[in-house]
Formats: C-alpha cells, sequence, structure tokens
C-alpha cells in the first residue's frame, strides 16, 4: 500500500472515529498552529465517552487522573470497554483491586507516551526504521508499531497485538488514539 493510500485510509479512520469517539470532547474547539484543539484534558475527553468508562474506572483507581489531566503532553494509546472485556475473566476485576495498583499503574502507563505522536509520526517512524519502529511507553517498557496494510499494529512485550482503530483524537494536553486490545508489559 503506498504512503498516500494509508494516508487516505487513516484520515477516514480518523472522520469515523472522531465522530463515533465522542462530539463533546471536540466541542469548543479553537485552531492553533493549523489543528483543532479541544478544551478537554485526555481524561474528560475519555469519561464523557461511555466507549471508555473501563479505562476511566481504572485511572481513578490507578491514581492518574491528577497525572493524566495535567498540562502533559501525552499520547495515550486508549482500549475500549470492548478490549478490557477481552482479556481472560476476572483480569479487570484483579486489577482494580487496591492492592493491585502498582501493577494496574504499570498496565496502564504501558499504553502512554511522553509527549505528542500524531498518526502521521508514527507512521514516518515505522517507515523510517524498515518497517517496525519500537518505542518507550512512560511504564519505561517497549511497544513495537507497524503498517500492516494500511493499519498500525501495536505488538506488546509478550507478542500481544492491538490495532489502532481511530486516530489524532486532539485534547488539550495530548493525543488519543484507540486501540482495540489492551496491550501488555512483560
Amino acid at each position: 500500500m503506498t504512503n498516500r493510500n494509508v494516508l487516505r485510509a487513516l484520515t477516514a479512520a480518523l472522520i469515523f472515529g472522531a465522530t463515533a469517539f465522542s462530539v463533546p470532547a471536540m466541542a469548543g474547539s479553537h485552531s492553533e498552529g493549523g489543528y483543532a484543539m479541544a478544551k478537554t484534558t485526555i481524561v474528560e475527553a475519555a469519561a464523557a465517552n461511555p466507549d471508555f468508562s473501563t479505562l476511566v474506572a481504572a485511572v481513578k483507581a490507578a491514581g492518574l487522573v491528577e497525572t493524566l489531566s495535567g498540562a502533559g503532553p501525552f499520547t495515550v494509546f486508549a482500549p475500549t470497554n470492548a478490549a478490557f472485556a477481552a482479556l481472560p475473566t476476572g483480569t479487570v476485576n484483579t486489577l482494580l483491586k487496591p492492592e493491585n495498583k502498582a501493577t494496574l499503574t504499570k498496565v496502564l502507563t504501558y499504553h502512554v507516551v511522553a509527549g505528542k505522536v500524531t498518526a502521521a509520526d508514527l507512521i514516518a517512524a515505522i517507515n523510517a526504521h524498515g518497517g517496525s519502529y519500537a518505542f518507550t511507553t512512560v511504564s519505561g517498557d517497549t511497544l513495537t508499531a507497524t503498517l500492516v496494510h494500511g493499519s498500525v499494529k501495536l505488538t506488546d512485550e509478550s507478542g500481544g497485538v492491538s490495532t489502532v482503530t481511530a486516530t489524532d483524537l486532539k485534547q488539550k494536553n495530548g493525543i488519543i488514539h484507540v486501540i482495540d486490545k489492551v496491550v501488555l508489559p512483560k
């Protein structure tokens, strides 16, 4: 697939994803440097969308609301409720227990990158590194991004693969990319 076709596919995903993500999350946006900038934080945008209620509950249980509501910028690969539901039975309930806060924090920060990483940035890095780009998350662990049939795939340290389903959902403190599976550090 050519870069032009990849960009068309990502643009279509962005348009669909931004519409499906949450209109209220983008309400009141203004233009800054050619980008529409939301007035909501990453946490506020996720909380406004019922598809991210499990993620929001996990962020609260891990005590990360204040951090992810801060200035950032952050890039969050946000798993949907369906992504959490696909984990083995009981995993989410176990992670949400107070005694598992450190493990939950590690899992959640594995989905976060310091700085703003757009879809175009990620695709450029994949292409510049021969089709596979490994990057370090806030947890200190590595995710590997590849481009497969026009879709960005994230492979975690255990070999689990997630697909980015919506990109570049810009918030005032960063960017959200929606993913269809929870990625897990070793």
